[in-house]
């Protein structure tokens, strides 16, 4: 490496190290703020959900089905709107539903959701295994769960140490650390960003769960769930 090329590098790492502090500053400082009593209150919500009985549990896993590629807040609308009919409209009623109320992928989401039925016997066992491996066992076994709505499941019902990868995570990702969006986001990939996710919360004494939604209120200005 020649000298340039090693300064160059430096520059780099200095510059990745002082994004790292300002992120650790703004966390620390909202922390500080009077939205971490939104957020602990939110988490409350999280884990008081997480003790109810599993056909509400469910209610939230078609939540987060709904979520991929689509508005959270508008997730939110559907979510209070369909309520018992994600337990017991027929496919037909549920993608009409979901059609009528805006949501983009009406069609493939109600078969996800009328499919998924079946596990719903499982969720409270579920939660009682270690987050990574329940996340593992939703990936593998409903369809229209990816990493990313699996740990956003697992947070929403009080499981707080898996990280939530979404366009916003990536944002932060990308504008601190220089991280680019992958052009599609495997398994191996989704690991290597909830690690420095981790990193990030064991810096500010967060759970991975707190940080995502201090991270979301960064970008977003909101708490959402």
């Amino acid at each position: 490496m020649t000298g340039c090329a090693r300064s160059a590098e430096q520059g780099r790492r200095n510059l990745k190290r002082l994004r790292n502090e300002e992120l650790l500053r703004e966390l620390q400082f909202l922390r500080n703020s009077e939205i971490s009593e939104v957020i602990r209150k939110r988490i409350e919500e999280f884990i008081e959900l997480g003790n109810r009985e599993e056909k509400e549990i469910f209610k939230e896993l078609c939540f987060c089905i709904l979520t991929a590629n689509f508005r959270a807040d508008r997730c939110i609308e559907i979510q209070r709107r369909i309520d018992d009919g994600f337990l017991n409209l027929s496919f037909e009623e549920l993608r009409d539903e979901l059609r009528k109320l805006g949501h983009r992928y009406p069609e493939r989401r109600a078969e996800f959701i009328v499919e998924a039925r079946k596990h719903i016997g499982v969720l409270k066992g579920l939660l009682e295994m270690e987050e990574r491996e329940a996340r593992e066992w939703l990936v593998r076994n409903i369809r229209g769960v990816g990493y990313k709505e699996a740990s956003h499941f697992l947070r929403n019902v009080g499981k707080m140490n898996v990280a939530i990868i979404d366009k916003h995570i990536m944002s932060i990702l990308s504008e601190f650390f220089g991280i680019e969006k992958p052009r599609s986001m495997t398994r191996r990939r989704y690991l290597e960003m909830e690690n420095i996710l981790r990193g990030i919360a064991e810096e500010v004494g967060l759970s991975l769960g707190e940080l995502d939604l201090y991270l979301w209120f960064m970008k977003t200005g909101k708490v959402l769930k």
